[in-house]
């Protein structure tokens, strides 16, 4: 049986890594510093996926297991592989690189030439390529070199939601949403590459990077802050608010034609996407609250985050973007005295000029008259 680790044994990695392993044939190893969780598995050597949308089902996942990543049985299982895969978050990248260069070094010393691919599924541009980095912080040159024949990187793009799960549930049960995307970058693999249902390969893997940041991320911090200005409390309640509904989805349209331009996409096919985006808004079995998908929001209102990024390419294409300003004001406006990131926004603005704040913000110096449109409709907030 094939064999795969998966660093990460959270919801994401159980729920949509793991469980596309898993119905592909391989034998999952989990790797993660969460003890009960790698207990449970290794006592039950299965857990239960619940889909919900449309058709909702559960799916057993079998031939599962773990291991404790901080300890040195992960080593002997990377070894064995020939694809490890992440889910970790960003920020814990840096952390199992160190792990990833040891084993990595072990293969070498052991005289292994099987090649080994190793895919961040993480929410962030290039994180294959960044773990990549990281791991060579932790290797010589002889290394390095081996890692050049036999070792891939691939880039990654993943889209799937998953709600939390009611406290008490078994704490192998995890729950999804119907719709899921794993797109990898096949010019990156080394060795032939893994025949594998569930992962979408592409050559141009920025422009479906962008395609999910120009039309799922804008459009769920859109319908977050424009429904917390309306006093709605989840992505649902907003997005079943006609006048939110109609800004986003004519956001989510502006965004569209820059993509279009950039990248060809066929315009019916963006359409279907964009419905398909507002549909996973609208699942009844997703309650997720809109301080959550609104918070940080320098963060995303950063200039190659999910509203400056279309908005600039708008400018780019000279294209339409009036509900593009008028969700980036909603999201100046945001206020959550729990984040610190929302204080901060408050204080540049009721401290600073409102211009000086929007450029400092945003980092577009050298747009007044978007600068001008979108403090006017803050203002009117």
């Amino acid at each position: 049986m094939k064999k795969a680790i998966q660093f990460g044994a959270g919801n994401i990695g159980r729920g949509f890594i793991g469980n596309i392993l898993s119905q592909n044939g391989y034998e999952v190893c989990f790797a993660d510093i969460n003890k009960a969780v790698i207990d449970e598995l290794n006592k039950k050597h299965e857990y239960v996926v619940e889909v919900v949308g449309e058709n909702c089902q559960e799916i057993l996942i079998k031939n599962v297991y773990g291991v404790m990543s901080n300890s040195s049985d992960i080593f002997e299982e990377i070894k064995k592989t020939n694809l490890i895969t992440t889910a970790v978050g960003p920020v814990v990248l840096p952390i199992i690189a160190k792990t990833l260069a040891e084993g990595i070094k072990i293969r070498m010393e052991a005289g292994i030439k099987d090649y080994l691919n190793i895919i961040a599924c993480e929410n962030m541009i290039k994180g294959s390529s960044f773990l990549k980095e990281e791991v060579y912080k932790h290797i010589d040159d002889n290394v390095k070199k081996y890692i050049e024949t036999y070792v891939g990187f691939p880039d990654s793009a993943v889209d799937r939601i998953v709600p939390p799960m009611e406290k008490g549930a078994d704490i192998l049960r995890v729950r999804v949403e119907e719709f899921n995307e794993w797109i990898v970058d096949k010019t990156l693999f080394k060795g032939e590459i893994p025949n594998i249902e569930g992962m979408t390969l592409t050559d141009n893997l920025m422009a479906f990077i962008e395609r999910k940041l120009f039309t799922l991320n804008t459009g769920h911090a859109l319908t977050a802050y424009l429904g917390i200005l309306e006093g709605h409390k989840t992505i649902k309640e907003s997005i079943e608010d006609e006048k939110i509904k109609d800004v986003v989805v004519h956001a989510m349209e502006e965004s569209g034609e820059v993509l279009i331009k950039r990248y060809h996409f066929d315009r019916d096919a963006h359409e279907k996407y964009i419905k398909k985006i507002v549909s996973r808004f609208e699942n009844p079995y997703l309650v997720d609250e809109v301080d959550r998908v609104g918070r940080e929001p320098l963060r995303k209102l950063g200039y190659n985050d999910r509203l400056i990024k279309p908005l600039r390419g708008t400018l780019e294409y000279n294209t339409k973007n009036d509900n593009l300003i008028r969700g980036i004001a909603a999201a100046m406006a945001y206020r959550n005295e729990n984040d610190p990131q929302a204080v901060i926004l408050k204080d540049k603005i009721e401290n600073e000029n409102l211009n000086k704040a929007f450029r400092e913000i945003t980092s577009l110096s050298d747009n007044p008259e978007i600068e001008e449109k979108v403090i006017e409709v803050y203002k009117t907030l």
